[in-house]
């Protein structure tokens, strides 16, 4: 077999270009692997990964057919050695290898003759992985250039791997005694059952060709998991486009979803594509479908039904090929029953339907871990170093509040608290309005703060501290203007 471009960079181009993307991180681990083995001129390749919290590397792809995971100690085995000691191994002869470890073959009845494994190492220094290759096709054995071209494809590997969930997941493992890596698509964090629920509907359903309806509240995270099943789909290279339903007003959500014909009313001097056809071969993600308007939805029914349209003020149909995912925060049964959605649009959508839980649903557990990522991100993008660390007591207050806003607001909260910080955020570094009365362990049950009372002293604390500015308001809370609008006329606070 020729190999792969020399240079690593070309290797993994398009690799790279996935991470930007809610991608299973499984299949992206198993690319790598594939690519460098053929690289190689390998027999097999294994991607081993660091788990700090129980001082074990575990295989996470790789050419496995006959285990589906290894677990190796640090300092067992030539990958477990490479991982302690952070250098390369070149075994020409796994017989005469005294860190060779046998029962591997034994388990697996594959023969490693020769193998080779170099460290998979962050900007730091800090060994996260370990790549390996066994048994060279055009040789008994690996070279030194072998081992010099692998080095080179493990830097330009960590480099990529480095700017994933992932790593901050192997990282949070590093800070934290017994806490086990856990992860499933890059970007989407959680590990509660209500999550680990959804990550199996979304693997199965992203790879089809079946409409989505993401249900939950605003900013519990619906546009991620819309982005997951696209980016998991055969159509992930192809347009993603998004319409936020809420944000247009009643009379241009025709013309931006459909577009128009040249002279179709006043001021429509050329014809304009809607984002229906700019979506075409892709996926367009109709978020807060539930405020689009009864007519909007039968237009809407026909291209669900028959994949075709007419613009406004034309007569010739327009077919396109075009998944939808749709999200809403409203119940649409209840709008179909009191008239505000159609029931036939309603069955034509649901035909995948995920309930995300709000963020105080999920569990402690998951709020400390998308805390810790949030404040990863932060300092990656306001380039902080190091990362800052949230102290015992601050984690306390995160776990304790009711957090009305959802995931969107905790990643705020923690943005404003890495700037303001200097190394550790403390309590005072927490922009939580209300919290104390929502969330105080002092408070009995009776006295406690109703989910709309502490909703309401949040949207008012956020409008004064920004002065008024419902802009610069919606974008903290994470919500639409139009959203906003409608919770300070429902809370008395035009």
């Amino acid at each position: 077999m020729a190999p792969l471009p020399d240079a690593p960079s070309q290797l993994f181009l398009s690799v790279g270009a996935l991470v930007g993307q809610e991608v299973h991180l499984d299949e992206l681990l198993q690319t790598i692997v594939d690519r460098t083995a053929a690289s190689m001129q390998a027999d097999r390749g294994t991607l081993y990964l660091v788990d700090a919290s129980r001082g074990e590397l575990f295989s996470r792809a790789g050419h496995l057919p006959e285990l589906k995971r290894i677990r190796l100690k640090l300092g067992q085995g030539v990958a477990g050695q490479v991982a302690l000691a952070g250098v390369a191994m070149r075994v020409p002869d796994s017989l005469k290898e005294q860190h060779f470890f046998p029962d591997i073959d034994r388990l697996t009845g594959y023969r490693t003759k020769s193998l080779l494994a170099v460290p998979l190492k962050d900007g730091q220094g800090e060994v996260f992985g370990v790549l390996q290759v066994l048994n060279g096709r055009s040789g008994d054995h690996f070279t030194v250039e072998d081992e010099t071209r692998l080095g080179r494809i493990a830097a330009e590997v960590s480099r990529i791997l480095e700017r994933t969930s992932l790593h901050w997941e192997l990282r949070r493992a590093r800070e934290q005694p017994q806490a086990p890596v856990g992860y499933f698509f890059n970007h989407v964090v959680g590990e509660s059952p209500a999550m680990k629920a959804i990550y199996k509907v979304i693997q199965k359903a992203a790879p089809t060709q079946a409409t989505v309806l993401i249900r939950g509240e605003s900013g519990s995270g619906k546009e991620l998991l819309a982005r997951a099943v696209h980016a998991n789909s055969p159509r992930r290279d192809k347009p993603w486009v998004k319409v936020d339903c809420a944000s247009l007003p009643p009379t241009l959500i025709e013309n931006e979803l459909f577009g128009h014909e040249k002279g179709a009313f006043t001021g429509a001097d050329q014809r304009q594509a809607g984002k229906f056809e700019t979506a075409d071969s892709g996926t367009i993600f109709l978020d807060e479908i539930g405020e689009l308007p009864l007519e909007v939805q039968g237009k809407l029914l026909r291209v669900l039904q028959d994949r075709e349209f007419e613009r406004i003020g034309g007569t010739r149909t327009v077919k396109v090929d075009v998944r939808i995912v749709a999200a809403t925060h409203r119940d649409l049964a209840a709008g179909v029953r009191d008239g505000t959605f159609r029931e036939d649009l309603y069955y034509r959508i649901r035909v995948v339907e995920v309930a995300v839980p709000p963020l105080r649903e999920r569990g402690a557990e998951d709020i400390e871990r998308l805390a810790r990522h949030f404040l990863a991100l932060a300092a990656q993008k306001n380039r902080l170093e190091p990362v800052p660390r949230l102290t015992p007591t601050a984690l306390e207050r995160l776990k304790k509040y009711r957090w009305p806003g959802n995931v969107r607001e905790l990643e705020h909260c923690m943005e404003s608290a890495a700037v303001l910080c200097e190394g550790e955020v403390l309590p005072e570094h927490l922009a939580l309005p209300g919290a104390e009365v929502a969330a105080s362990p002092a408070r009995g049950a009776g006295a406690m703060a109703t989910l709309a009372e502490a909703e309401r002293r949040h949207i008012a604390g956020v409008m004064e501290t920004l002065g008024g500015n419902r802009t610069a308001a919606a974008k903290t809370l994470g919500i639409g203007r139009n959203t906003l609008a409608r919770k300070l006329k429902a809370y008395g606070l035009e």
